[in-house]
């Protein structure tokens, strides 16, 4: 079948793609047009890279600038800095997570009457441990009876110290407040902070498709918006708001009942993420960035999607059974049944193991001789391997040091002795090694479990 003509003379036939280059052409033209063929090539290609980059870059730009960069309370904290706790172990972080109750905006009105003021829902302090090989979240009860310090009010004034709960830190205070209460009460220094809205958390699980929950029976709370039956059931945005805020017709309608559930959410929130290919799915990551940006407010070390790059990277690889979810230690006040207070000495030891970046376990039950079981071997530290300042790691054979000294971690023999500057040399040992000290036991669940175990 022949074509039409193409001013050369010569035919195309089907499916001809690029200029004619047949027989008849000269062969000076022939290379006149196939050089003018690969400029527009060329030119072509050019524009699609510089356009695909230039999406890259507004992709990046766009959800850096969803974040809100959170000075006042790095201008607040830093006017404190002489009083706040010594980080101990290098790349360890503490991470704030507060979920405000704020009813301000598009988004939230509909949850309530904007007073002006806010408090926060929920408080968890996220620990990573320095080797990315677990992640510890603590949830504080909004009960919890605490001291908050003299605090910069949204007006500019100062509030008086008082013993309150724990969520008036956030109302009189905002973040900084609550920060600066979370130091005092656990001595833990707070690296990173996120508040993030109604808004916020409803957005997330709707770009992951929803979350699934197992519910032991079925669910009727007006109040929060919540019908739901018994059994597995996927939650959309506005029915996961309702599930982890509902409080009196769920369970035993305590706050302990109500952070239980906060933390299996989450644990299944943390699954649906992974195990969906979303982290390396551009299509499926994008909306979720999106929303996890969208209300969030940070320190200004996290207000951009480097920052957050930075933070989560060494978190990918950290396997669900040692994301590990727990509420700190508490009983009811003594003077208020409604109120809480810390149980100690179990409060203090989950603090301590915090800051030393030590290991712990959780389990659904505690045993009774919880503080002396020998628990399996942690990989929440290093094994074996040699950190960036020569030292090597090994929990089993952790050597607890007495009251107000750090206890040994066996550093080897030939690691840089930081106080002679010479070589430390290997000493047989007079007398046997003290029994390892035991990764203490809380009440908790990992990601790993199964909301419906």
């Amino acid at each position: 079948m022949s074509g039409s003509g193409n001013g050369t003379g010569g035919t195309r036939g089907e499916g001809a793609v690029g200029p004619d280059l047949g027989s008849t052409a000269t062969p000076a033209g022939v290379a006149r047009r196939r050089r003018r063929w690969l400029r527009y090539t060329g030119i072509g290609v050019a524009v699609v890279l510089v356009g695909a980059a230039g999406a890259g870059w507004a992709v990046y730009e766009k959800l850096s600038s969803n974040i809100t960069s959170d000075d006042d309370t790095a201008a607040e904290l830093a006017r404190y800095e002489k009083e706040r706790p010594t980080a101990l172990v290098r790349d360890a972080q503490n991470i704030l997570l507060i979920g405000s109750d704020s009813r301000s905006g598009d988004g939230n009105r509909k949850y309530g009457r904007d007073s002006g003021t806010e408090r926060s829902d929920t408080t968890i302090l996220l620990h990573l441990a320095a080797n990315r090989r677990s992640a510890t979240a603590v949830s504080l009860p909004r009960d919890l009876m605490v001291d908050v310090p003299s605090c910069r009010g949204p007006d500019g004034a100062r509030t008086a110290p008082v013993f309150s709960m724990f969520n008036y830190a956030f109302q009189s205070g905002g973040p900084a407040c609550t920060i600066r209460t979370v130091e005092k009460l656990t001595d833990v220094r707070v690296d990173h902070h996120m508040v993030v809205d109604f808004h916020g958390f409803k957005d997330m699980v709707e770009a992951v498709d929803g979350v699934e929950v197992c519910l032991k029976e079925p669910i009727d709370d007006p109040a929060a918006r919540l019908r739901l039956p018994a059994g597995k059931v996927k939650l959309d945005g506005e029915q996961a708001l309702g599930y982890v805020r509902a409080r009196k017709t769920i369970g035993d309608g305590s706050d302990t009942d109500r952070m239980d559930r906060q933390q299996r959410f989450l644990g299944a929130l943390v699954n649906k993420v992974r195990g969906n290919d979303v982290l390396l799915n551009p299509v499926k990551l994008y909306p979720v960035l999106d929303a996890a940006t969208s209300s969030l407010t940070t320190d200004p070390g996290l207000a951009n999607l480097r920052g957050l790059y930075d933070l989560v990277r060494g978190m990918r690889n950290i396997p669900t059974e040692r994301v590990q979810f727990l509420t700190v230690p508490r009983e009811s006040y003594a003077r208020d049944a409604n109120r809480d207070q810390l149980v100690e000495p179990a409060a203090e030891k989950l603090f301590e193991r915090l800051r030393r970046d030590a290991p712990l376990e959780v389990t659904k039950e505690v045993p009774a001789d919880s503080g002396t079981k020998r628990s399996e071997r942690s990989d929440t530290g290093p094994t074996d391997e040699r950190d960036k300042r020569g030292y090597s790691y090994d929990f089993e054979r952790y050597r607890p040091g007495q009251e107000g000294q750090e206890g040994s971690l066996g550093r080897e023999s030939g690691a840089e002795d930081g106080k002679s500057g010479g070589k430390r040399s290997e000493a047989p040992s007079p007398t046997p090694h003290p029994t390892p000290s035991p990764a203490p036991t809380f009440r908790g669940n990992t990601a790993a479990q199964d909301a419906c175990d």
